[in-house]
């Protein structure tokens, strides 16, 4: 019966914070198709090359919304409810700091910024308008991720759904208007997309309206020890973010080098899907945080370990599906992206979907297996998978494998890290399981 329950449990967090996933990532997918359809190749190569700076933005999020909602979670599991208002206030705080550093840097910096993602003259304009006006919303975006987990972890994931997808929907409601009727291109494309989490706020702000939050603001001075608690059990997300920037950057440049801006378009349709691919199984490791730290803060580790095999069993199925649709509408795909229908681009990502989505099992459970030591206060093993994969193994595979078999060596370098960091992730399962590292 206690199975049953903690199956119902585990469905509800899991679908609910999957969809909410879903719709956040369409901030970017929706960009990506309005932007190819009224901009052309140049359009999505420009949008390509920033975003790298998006995922650094929303890592930063995560990082403290997953640092400082784990926290909360296992201190509402240990009964320590004097300690809770203090981690919501040291976390938001510290997000408010983060958020002044990227918009001064879209102040000041975002030229440099441009650059330095690879844009040449034909793209520079464009990408230099995006990244400055994603640097100036960088508050709304940290923000509502720390309050998205927050809420979630306070035992409302319907709310914190309802909010990642309303801001989605307003963000493809506001792309089309801003990009087609009232002709605003590129900034109107990362507009709508700054709004997204504005409106996702507003929604989540009836948490706080009804008076449901179990957290709230408190006087206290940032605790340095509590900030970097909190950044250190959500570095893993962080990375994990990172790590989408960094291939991003690595790809970018080789596939410059190999196809110019059409291979770079054509990265950019592979990149948007994997964008999505990768918000399911972030939602499905989220979704399950809450009730993995809960169970471990009330010392019931047979409970965390039995959601953690619901996660990646629900990985498992998911993989299958994802991998088989790509691969057999691997053209059907690239053709929306594909405006212009341009038989270079067509080729190139129709190949490289099929090669990069190999990965996404190990994906799947790379993510997962970051998020479940997270919960359970192991942040040393999430963040050695964190690195490989994001780092340590993706940057020179990517380089050698695209040497020696050039564009289609580059697809594959994906795969092949993430295969050797899941072997690496399953012996830090049994090395770091929670029966050998007591509760503190």
């Amino acid at each position: 019966m206690k199975n049953i329950n903690v199956f119902k449990e585990f469905a509800k967090y899991a679908s609910l914070n999957v969809m909410g996933m879903i719709g956040m990532s369409c901030y970017i997918l929706a960009d990506t198709f309005f932007v190819s359809r009224g901009l052309g190749t140049n359009g999505l190569a420009a949008l390509n090359l920033a975003i790298p700076v998006f995922n650094f933005i929303n890592g930063v999020g995560l990082m403290l919304g997953m640092g400082g909602a784990t926290k909360y979670s296992i201190s509402k599991g240990r009964s320590s409810a004097s300690v809770t208002n203090e981690i919501f206030t040291n976390t938001f705080c510290l997000g408010i700091l983060f958020a002044a550093v990227f918009a001064a840097a879209g102040i000041f910096f975002s030229g440099a910024l441009t650059k330095l993602m690879g844009a040449d003259e034909t793209v520079f304009e464009m990408t230099n308008t995006y990244l400055k006006v994603m640097l100036l919303f960088a508050p709304a975006f940290i923000i509502n991720n720390i309050i998205i987990c927050f809420v979630r972890n306070d035992g409302n994931p319907n709310l914190s759904m309802l909010g990642m997808i309303t801001g989605s929907l307003a963000n493809i409601v506001l792309d089309y208007i801003f990009i087609f009727p009232m002709n605003m291109g590129i900034f109107g494309a990362i507009l709508a997309t700054g709004m997204s989490p504005v409106i996702s706020l507003i929604i989540l702000s009836v948490h706080f309206i009804k008076k449901r939050n179990g957290f709230r603001f408190s006087r206290c001075r940032l605790d340095p020890r509590m900030a970097g608690g909190t950044m250190s059990l959500g570095l893993s997300s962080l990375v994990s973010e990172l790590s989408s920037g960094v291939v991003i950057i690595v790809f970018n440049m080789i596939i410059l080098g190999l196809a110019g801006n059409i291979g770079v378009a054509a990265y950019g349709v592979i990149a948007n899907i994997s964008l999505i691919v990768t918000a399911v199984y972030t939602g499905l490791s989220q979704g399950i945080q809450p009730l993995v730290s809960n169970a471990y803060g009330r010392g019931e580790l047979v409970t965390a370990k039995l959601i953690f095999k619901y996660a990646l069993l629900a990985m498992a199925v998911i993989s299958l599906i994802v991998y088989l649709t790509v691969f057999i509408f691997a053209a059907q795909i690239t053709s929306i992206f594909n405006s212009e229908g341009n038989a270079v681009l067509s080729t190139l990502a129709c190949t490289g979907l099929r090669i990069y989505f190999t990965a996404v099992v190990f994906a799947g459970f790379n993510i997962i297996t970051c998020v479940f030591f997270t919960s359970t206060e192991r942040a040393v093993p999430a963040q050695i998978v964190s690195m490989l994969r994001g780092l340590f193994l993706i940057v020179p595979a990517a380089f050698l494998l695209s040497h020696f078999f050039g564009i289609n060596g580059t697809w594959l370098s994906y795969p092949i890290t993430e295969l050797l960091t899941a072997l690496t992730a399953a012996v830090l399962l049994k090395r770091f399981s929670p029966e050998k590292h007591p509760l503190h």
